[in-house]
């Protein structure tokens, strides 16, 4: 009985010891200090630095749902930048980009209604969002309503539904342009750009990476007829020579 019990801890004293097997996912930053943010914090033209604090809401901004009429954690004016920032849960309805911006280093732990919204009127914006991650987004991470182009690059997204989605039913609607670069997309996941090729929406993909997909379910480039009301209608997906722009040797898979 002894004998036993000797080789019984000698077995799991070699199981703890043993090196553990890593799951495929994404790498995300550890945050230098919590920041509870109980009201969207208004960044006007220059640049606010996160200095890597955690960011989540209290109050009315942290109930954690899915509704569409939340508010943000952070509010950008047209010019303005935001970087090294991690946003926890709960995250409200992220950033909202109000023209031209660029988030830097931004993290997303657990994206609330959507992680970033581009707004603005302008067809001549751009939101650039370079660097940082997103995770567990049960919908969208990028959401444009507004006209105009928003690139992400060295992107890195985990868990989640779309990637980028330009708005299929706004009430009033615009041409819009995504260009994604240098990302890597871990699985599960369903779709990394949605667009309104009604509209006239363009998509450019290049260096995208998946992960975990073996039986290549997340769909590189999705195409809807939007709408002003109602729901919008998928009708293909796919590279083409108008909407959809990009070669399948532009994704590997690993």
């Amino acid at each position: 009985m002894k004998k036993l019990a000797t080789t019984v801890l000698a077995m799991a004293l070699a199981a703890f010891l043993a090196p553990q097997a890593q799951a495929a996912g994404s790498t995300f930053p550890t945050p230098s200090g919590p920041s509870p943010t109980g009201a969207t914090i208004k960044v006007p033209q220059g640049t606010y630095d996160g200095g890597m604090k955690r960011f989540y809401g209290t109050g009315n901004l942290g109930s954690g749902g899915q509704n569409e009429d939340q508010d943000p954690i952070f509010q950008l004016a047209d010019g303005a930048t935001l970087k090294n920032v991690v946003l926890g849960a709960p995250a409200a309805d992220g950033v909202h980009c109000l023209g031209t911006c660029t988030l830097t280093n931004v993290w997303w732990e657990d994206v609330g209604e959507d992680a970033a919204t581009f707004k603005g009127t302008s067809s001549s914006q751009t939101m650039t969002v370079n660097g940082g991650g997103a995770r567990k987004a049960s919908d969208k991470v990028f959401q444009h309503n507004g006209p105009g182009t928003m690139i992400i690059r060295n992107f890195q997204v985990d868990d989640f539904g779309k990637l980028y989605r330009s708005c299929g039913n706004c009430k009033t609607q615009h041409k819009r342009n995504v260009v994604l670069e240098n990302i890597t997309a871990f699985s599960p996941g369903k779709t990394l750009v949605g667009i309104n090729t009604n509209y006239g929406d363009t998509a450019r993909l290049s260096k995208i990476t998946i992960v975990g997909d073996s039986s290549k379910k997340i769909v590189a480039c999705e195409k809807y007829k939007g709408v002003t009301s109602g729901e919008p209608t998928k009708i293909g997906s796919g590279p083409d020579s108008t909407n959809c722009l990009y070669k399948t040797s532009d994704l590997t898979y690993r």
